[in-house]
């Protein structure tokens, strides 16, 4: 579901022999909708006449690139990236430009104010810098959003403080808040809203249609004297778009959570075909549309969970993440679907007949080595582009990765899973399971123990080592059990000979006791897998003794100790003596 907006736009150059302001509305492909609709304007600060210039480029490249950046970026995020790229792009040519064509450094450049909101879900984001400004019109009433950064009547780079390249460094405003149906947003340069009080202005907002208030917000700052180029955006908010997580953890608080599910029941237009597991937190079933005939993964709470606001939270933030990542490209993944008029609280996965990992190692299924390097290489493009979205999966083991009757290996579970709008509970949760946990995660030290991508790619390197030999490469690990870690694994080709020596090299690294020592991302990862015997890697160092076992030093100096002590005892009592 997208938004119901009616968009008007208008703009004079009024007195001035040159148009300098631009301004855009950029609209979401249907794959996109979940980015909502961002709506910018600029006026250029002309300096050698690349005011133009820079009110356009800026406007366009933001507008261009905001559909490109993760789903799982904040909005704020999201904005303040884009424009201090384009804000160093721009204050760079200047620099050259001034180097160029005017040795002493003065008269040619272009800077730009720039107001632009973003409204996506139930709400907006509104980033700016500079004097023109963002109004919202609700209810009769007419409330200015931004700030003007100007030094007042002052002549000194347009009387701004802050623009669009005029500095390296560039400071953006941000304001968040709500948004209802009929709210009108209104976006103006200098030449209206210097010449019209906000009253009025909220009033010409609200008559006849955006475009006719555009208009009417132009022609009556020009008929008011105004000296400047005139530009108006107005967005009038008919329908809002579909939830964000904030709206899917209000909808995890205020629907039920279903009761146990039969074969032949039916949910919202869905008929359970199979009850797949109960783990006393939560249900899955297997769903048939009755109308379509698609088949899902519907997940809920345990009824003994219902009332749990965490768990309600947890599975609310599963259903987001999940949604947001495959929203693009599912390859590797689970897609989740949005329940559209969901009548009680669950999330929608795709359904994939199949086997886990897990499972075929308990069926003792044999891969090929071939096999298994060619698995491992799409699992670890997934985890990639999961750890590029900002999202730490925390539970990579066989269990988590299945294969389906379609030929595709795909990531399972982000139930606990970090996204950086995780709920608090999540986020202190020391999840994961231990034997596929680094040594780092049982540190004291919180800052030492912090869950980050190499936590994944630690564990998928365990999940790889088990995968060829059938053992884990530390063995079975209790929480805390750091002593478990001080012995270097076995390489993979002593317990499997057909594992070619280029490949043990790839597992040690991965699994190496020492962080600094571990591949940094699942790209270079990616890379040792497919190089191959091609472009090995170096052979992995021993981890040092002291390094293994910090009381090593300790129990060298105890037994050496001992060994004197026992030799003196010996001397004294059975060596003859003169």
């Amino acid at each position: 579901m997208s938004f119901d907006l009616e968009v008007g736009f208008a703009s004079q150059r009024g007195p001035r022999s040159v148009l300098e302001d631009f301004a855009g509305v950029g609209h979401p492909e249907p794959h996109e909708s979940s980015w909502g609709v961002i709506a910018a304007l600029a006026d250029g600060v002309s300096s050698g006449g690349l005011g133009l210039e820079a009110a356009q480029t800026t406007v366009m490249s933001l507008l261009r690139d905001y559909y490109s950046t993760p789903a799982t970026w904040d909005t704020t995020v999201a904005l303040d990236r884009l424009i201090a790229s384009q804000n160093a792009w721009l204050a760079d040519h200047n620099r050259r430009r001034q180097s160029a064509r005017n040795p002493e450094g003065v008269g040619v450049a272009g800077m730009t104010t720039l107001t632009a909101i973003v409204l996506r879900g139930h709400g907006y984001t509104l980033a700016h810098v500079g004097d023109s400004r963002a109004y919202l019109v609700r209810g009769g009433e007419c409330t200015q959003l931004t700030q003007d950064h100007t030094l007042g009547p002052m002549a000194f780079q347009g009387g701004l403080t802050r623009a669009v390249g005029l500095d390296d460094g560039l400071r953006v405003d941000y304001l968040e808040g709500d948004l209802q149906i009929g709210d009108i947003i209104v976006l103006t340069s200098d030449g209206v809203h210097g010449v019209l009080k906000a009253k009025l202005l909220g009033a010409v907002a609200e008559q006849g249609s955006a475009q006719e208030a555009s208009d009417s917000l132009v022609a009556k700052a020009l008929a008011s004297n105004g000296r400047d180029n005139a530009t108006a955006l107005v967005i009038r908010v008919k329908g809002l778009a579909a939830a964000r997580l904030e709206d899917d953890e209000r909808r995890g608080r205020q629907l039920p959570v279903p009761s146990k599910l039969q074969v032949g029941d039916v949910l919202d237009g869905m008929v359970v075909e199979a009850s797949v597991f109960a783990n006393g937190v939560h249900r899955l079933y297997k769903m048939r549309h009755q109308q379509s005939g698609a088949e899902f993964a519907l997940k809920t709470l345990h009824e003994a969970r219902a009332s749990d606001p965490e768990e309600r939270a947890m599975l609310a933030h599963e259903a987001w993440l999940g949604a947001r990542v495959t929203e693009r490209d599912a390859k590797g993944l689970v897609r989740v679907h949005e329940p559209k008029g969901a009548t009680h609280f669950y999330t929608l996965f795709d359904w994939h007949n199949g086997q886990t990992l897990g499972e075929m190692r308990a069926l003792q299924k044999v891969f090929t080595v071939p096999e298994i390097v060619d698995a491992s290489a799409t699992l670890v493009r997934a985890l990639g582009r999961l750890h590029q979205l900002g999202v730490v999966h925390r539970d990579i083991k066989p269990d988590n990765v299945h294969l389906g009757a379609d030929g595709q290996w795909r990531l399972l579970d982000l139930g606990v899973a970090l996204s950086g709008k995780e709920p608090e509970a999540l986020r202190v949760l020391h999840a994961g399971t231990p034997s596929y946990m680094n040594p780092e995660q049982w540190d004291d030290n919180p800052a030492v123990a912090r869950v980050t991508t190499s936590s994944d790619l630690f564990a998928f390197g365990v999940m790889l080592y088990q995968w060829l030999t059938g053992r884990l490469p530390y063995g079975e690990i209790e929480p805390y059990q750091v002593a478990r870690y001080r012995r270097d694994p076995t390489p993979p080709s002593r317990i499997r000979p057909d594992v070619p020596i280029w490949l043990d090299h790839v597992v040690l690294k991965a699994v190496s006791r020492d962080a600094r020592q571990r591949f940094e991302t699942a790209e270079e990862l990616l890379l040792a897998l497919e190089r191959g015997a091609s472009r090995p890697l170096s052979v992995p160092l021993s981890t040092p003794l002291l390094s293994r076992d910090p009381t090593a030093l300790w129990k060298i100096a105890l037994v050496v100790s001992l060994l004197f002590n026992f030799l003196m005892i010996y001397w004294l009592m059975f060596l003859p003596k003169k």
